[in-house]
């Protein structure tokens, strides 16, 4: 495993849009993580969020691996850059010339991702804590760690998304080709779901609507992307001002998502190999 990650250490260290989208990625995510403590307007209107609850328990969870959450694809242009380049510059063919197998080689690539997302996952935990201790109304420990489980659930989330990007660079081998073929995927994912949640409320009441979308399983929440975001819910609608509007957080656990998002994983993993071990490279 040292010898895998090593290598791919030496791969990238003279890469720069490597070091430049890591150093960039982790910048961005710490500045977010403390973005409740400025004053923020919207539509004019000055609105200050860690007065709006967002550093308290148990609700930071929710917020923090939410909004980093959205930093994602910063890693993600590091991941399809480090395999693309593989390809373009011939290293990986240069490579199974010199010994390395194809199995070797996602595994490598299983271990930048595992460590990426660990590192992620380890410095939201960490300044999650920092400032829920800091700024939070309410610190016992059954509302500090009651809905501790999002960390957990960003760990797959990233993951997931990452394993799914190695999955499009194998498969087309051209950054520009991933990201287009990532596009188009989330068009058709969101025209899925718009056309199942059209066909299931269409005639109902506005009630009934509300009581379907709360209560009813939707084939489309196991679709990669989808299944990603139904991990971490958006957390705005538990601000003190949309809780002053009359609305209302109502969560379940998303286990369907769970377990589509691991089959996912390894549906992903197993895929590239399979397309390294079947092209004549």
């Amino acid at each position: 495993m040292l010898k895998l990650l090593k290598l791919e250490y030496y791969k990238n260290l003279n890469y720069r849009p490597f070091k430049v989208f890591t150093v960039l990625y982790f910048a961005i995510l710490i500045a977010l993580l403390f973005i409740g403590l400025v004053d923020l307007k919207i539509f004019g209107n000055p609105i200050n969020l860690k007065e709006q609850g967002i550093y308290n328990f148990p609700e930071i969870w929710n917020f923090t691996t939410w909004i980093v959450a959205l930093l994602k694809i910063f890693l993600g242009l590091i991941i399809v850059f480090s395999i693309s380049q593989e390809f373009s510059n011939r290293m990986f063919k240069q490579n199974t010339i010199d010994g390395l197998s194809r199995k070797e080689f996602i595994s490598s690539k299983l271990l930048t991702i595992t460590l990426f997302t660990t590192v992620s996952t380890l410095l939201v935990f960490v300044i999650t804590i920092f400032l829920g201790y800091q700024y939070s109304k309410v610190t016992d420990s059954a509302k500090v760690f009651e809905e501790m489980f999002f960390i957990g659930n960003y760990f797959l989330k990233l993951f997931t998304f990452f394993c799914f990007l190695m999955f499009l660079s194998v498969l087309l081998r051209k950054s520009v080709f991933v990201f287009l073929a990532f596009f188009v995927f989330w068009i058709m994912e969101s025209i899925l779901i718009g056309v199942e949640s059209f066909t299931r409320l269409q005639g109902l009441t506005q009630q009934q609507r509300l009581d379907v979308a709360q209560n009813s399983f939707f084939f489309t929440k196991l679709l990669p992307l989808e299944s990603m975001s139904s991990l971490i819910p958006n957390p705005l609608i538990r601000l003190n001002l949309a809780k002053m509007m009359g609305l209302k957080y109502e969560f379940t656990y998303p286990t369907e998502s769970l377990i589509a998002c691991i089959v996912w994983s390894v549906i992903f993993i197993f895929g590239s190999y399979w397309i390294l071990k079947k092209r004549d490279w």
